[in-house]
């Protein structure tokens, strides 16, 4: 066993050191052959390198496949950030489309108020809102103008479309507004065209309730709710907004004015509507009619 081995290492070790030489050599043949500046040789070369380099095509392979998926990636990537720009536009896209149809809706509720012709004998002072001290529980925004300006506890306050509140505490430089949403408010108002009678009741919500409508049935959604002016609280004729019905279907008016944007609001100066003292002038414009003694009815008959 032991001859065996000693057999087998002294047949390997010499024939290792050949092959060694030979691949030297062929190297440094090969070495020189790429050295060497000759055109048969450069003929040589060229040929060598058309019969080996087609046959390699299998070894380029996987970097030629490294390069196109890197390629590719790349090219993902720009898809990924072009999609997330096209997304932000989008984005901006469609807040200006709903800006546009707040417009719209804003134009076509001042081309319809156009056509209202108020009381001419009403004025306004407009006043800027100082703070907004709405709350869950209470609804109401404060204005620089007050008792030097000759406001009254009770008119009426609009923001140039519809109807905001009530003045509700008047001081000398500033004034407190109750909004139509504040759960202590309660309007006298009429529905157009069916002319049904009811009262907007504030609920602390953004579109105060319908209550006590004579019949529900004439009214749709979309109907105008204007004020009476029953009571003397309010002038009649002002834009309080349009019905609407909730989820549960109980009647309630979309209010006219935009409630976001509280920057100014106008205080209608009203004094009331003259009341008749004299109920003999309204029935006949000669004066009052005489009275029949009954003398004169016995003779008559």
């Amino acid at each position: 066993m032991a001859k065996d081995r000693s057999t087998s290492s002294d047949f390997t070790g010499p024939l290792r050191r050949l092959l060694l030489a030979v691949l030297i050599l062929l190297l440094g043949a090969i070495f020189l052959l790429w050295r060497i500046d000759s055109p048969r040789v450069e003929r040589f070369r060229a040929q060598i390198t058309d019969r080996l380099v087609p046959n390699l095509d299998w070894a380029m392979a996987p970097v030629t496949g490294t390069i196109n998926l890197l390629r590719d990636f790349q090219s993902y990537q720009r898809l990924s950030e072009q999609n997330q720009e096209l997304r932000s536009e989008l984005r901006q896209m469609q807040a200006w489309k709903e800006a546009a149809l707040q417009l719209e809706q804003e134009n076509a509720r001042l081309l319809d108020l156009n056509k209202v012709r108020l009381d001419p004998r009403l004025t306004f002072i407009t006043g800027v809102v100082l703070a907004d001290s709405g709350s869950p529980f209470r609804q109401s925004v404060l204005l620089n103008v007050g008792a030097r300006d000759g406001l009254v506890d009770g008119w009426a306050t609009m923001d140039g479309i519809g109807l905001v509140g009530r003045i509700s505490g008047v001081a000398q430089n500033t004034a407190r507004v109750i909004l139509l949403t504040d759960a202590s408010s309660r309007i006298p108002a009429v529905i157009q065209p069916s002319g049904q009678r009811t009262i907007v009741a504030g609920d602390n919500s953004a579109a105060p309730p319908l209550d006590f409508i004579e019949s529900p049935d004439l009214v749709r959604p979309g109907d105008r709710v204007i004020s009476s002016g029953d009571g003397g609280v309010f002038p009649a004729g002002l834009l309080i907004g349009q019905v609407t019905a909730d989820p549960g279907g109980r009647l309630r008016v979309r209010l006219a004015a935009d409630y976001e944007r509280l920057e100014f609001l106008r205080v209608m100066r009203h004094y009331g509507t003259e009341k008749v003292t004299d109920n003999a002038q309204v029935i006949s414009p000669a004066g009052p009619l005489p009275v029949q003694t009954e003398a004169e009815a016995e003779v008559s008959e």
